[in-house]
């Protein structure tokens, strides 16, 4: 609320006097409550007038009272971790020392990764020893590094008509990292272990592509690998066993373009798409493949060495972090003439993007289709839950069935250009976004078992 001018007037007063004491909303409102009253007093009593003037004095002194009994803030800090994950909670606690304040006030300013508006308020709690703290909880929004720059702290008096203000510059970087809460979930660590069993079971029943030795054959063994020469030759049935693939370079290319950063069920496409690579990540390292991470739009946005070792995940993550939202078109046929330049050996590229008209689909299934003249390549998208909800609309107005109509071809126009891409011999993952993790983990791990990578 803008002040009058004989407050405004007042409060200039003040500072210069070193009292920064400013009429809180109450005091302004006393004030103008009080104005019409004044009137009909003078119109009604003209002798009387003089009891405005009188009254809008007194509040003010009352004011500079209230504000004095406020006290100062003599000490005031921030308390923020160094890394949060996107759309998880962020707890920022705000200390202030202070006494005889009635309400104290805080206000954030905050990158807008942090919260939507730059902004955040919250009320601080008295504790023991003049002591006030407050913990406010944000969910970040997205990744990348989120600054907290700025607290302000307001309070008032005893009678809530002064106020004072204090202003404190901060520069506490906070790190927005991916989102690895899918990961942790007990589902997908319980999930994880199986799978982990699964492979040694696997082994022993002879799949993979790395030849150990040459076993008897049992029961449950596929006949496909017995060897018909050495169980002639024993006048008994002699199957392969292989060894699992291990040390396989695995690529994860993330498209960074417009398409990719539409939301979709509140969080953009690229986010989800982030954290299911490293969640696959995370699984391929624990089973002694080596990973990198690619990300483009109209030029190469990151590509970083390959990581073996589960210690060093962290790099990924913070390498993931750096990948911007960006409003411009991917240029595919760059992207994948430079990673399969950088890539010396057969790998498995996992591509993650999305397609909006069949001109990029079409550059991305030709930019595709030379990866896989030398690399296995596994292309994830999310399914489009919107569209979909469009198509199945009942089209009750005009506007509703051209939107079907509109939506249907978008959905045909995808089918195909997935179906083009599964004719290339690319394995083709569409998925929900909250079965895009293990569906991707899933297919990673049966690739691998069938010695499909190396």
């Amino acid at each position: 609320m803008r002040l009058p001018a004989p407050l405004t007037g007042l409060a200039r007063l003040l500072r210069r006097l070193y009292l920064p004491v400013l009429p809180s909303t109450r005091a302004v409102a006393l004030m103008v409550a009080a104005a019409p009253l004044g009137l009909i007093v003078a119109v009604l009593a003209p002798a009387l007038w003089a009891l405005g003037p009188a009254f809008a004095g007194a509040v003010m002194v009352l004011v500079l009272v209230d504000g004095l009994l406020a006290g100062r803030v003599s000490q005031a800090r921030i308390i923020a971790p160094s890394r949060a994950e996107v759309g998880e909670p962020l707890a920022i606690t705000i200390l202030a020392r202070a006494g005889g304040q009635s309400k104290i006030t805080a206000a954030l300013g905050l990158d807008t990764r942090l919260a939507a508006e730059g902004i955040a308020q919250i009320a601080l709690s008295p504790a023991d020893n003049g002591q006030w703290s407050a913990t406010l909880t944000l969910a970040p929004l997205r990744r990348g590094p989120g600054m907290i720059d700025h607290l302000w702290l307001r309070w008032t008096g005893p009678f809530g008509l002064g106020a004072r203000h204090l202003s404190h510059r901060h520069d506490i970087a906070v790190a927005v990292v991916p989102n690895l809460a899918p990961l942790r979930a007990p589902a997908m660590q319980a999930y994880l272990r199986e799978s982990e069993m699964g492979l040694i079971a696997r082994r022993q029943i002879g799949e993979g592509s790395l030849f150990e030795t040459m076993v008897e054959f049992q029961p449950g063994m596929e006949r496909r690998r017995i060897d018909w020469k050495v169980s002639a030759r024993h006048a008994h049935l002699h199957a392969k066993q292989y060894e699992t693939e291990r040390n396989n370079q695995i690529v994860f290319a993330l498209d960074c373009s417009q398409s990719m950063c539409e939301p979709v069920a509140g969080a953009p496409r690229i986010d989800r798409a982030v954290t299911a690579a490293l969640s696959t990540a995370w699984v391929a390292l624990k089973g002694g493949d080596k990973v990198a991470l690619f990300g483009f739009a109209a030029r190469i946005d990151l590509a970083t060495p390959f990581v073996s070792e589960t210690r060093a995940f962290h790099r990924l993550q913070e390498a993931a972090a750096t990948l911007d939202y960006t409003t411009r078109e991917a240029n595919f046929t760059l992207a994948f003439a430079t990673l399969g330049a950088r890539l010396a050996r057969r790998s498995l590229i996992v591509v993650f993007s999305d397609f909006a008209d069949p001109t990029s689909a079409a550059l991305m299934i030709e930019g595709v289709a030379r990866l896989t003249r030398r690399h296995k390549v596994l292309f994830v998208t999310l399914t489009d839950i919107e569209l979909e909800a469009m198509a199945a609309a009942a089209p009750t107005t005009t506007q509703a069935l051209a939107m079907a109509v509109s939506a249907g071809t978008l959905l045909r126009q995808r089918a195909l250009a997935l179906l083009r891409l599964r004719n290339l011999g690319v394995e083709v993952i569409e998925a929900h976004h909250s079965a895009i993790n293990t569906r991707l983990i899933d297919a990673y791990l049966a690739i691998k078992a069938k010695g499909g990578i190396g």
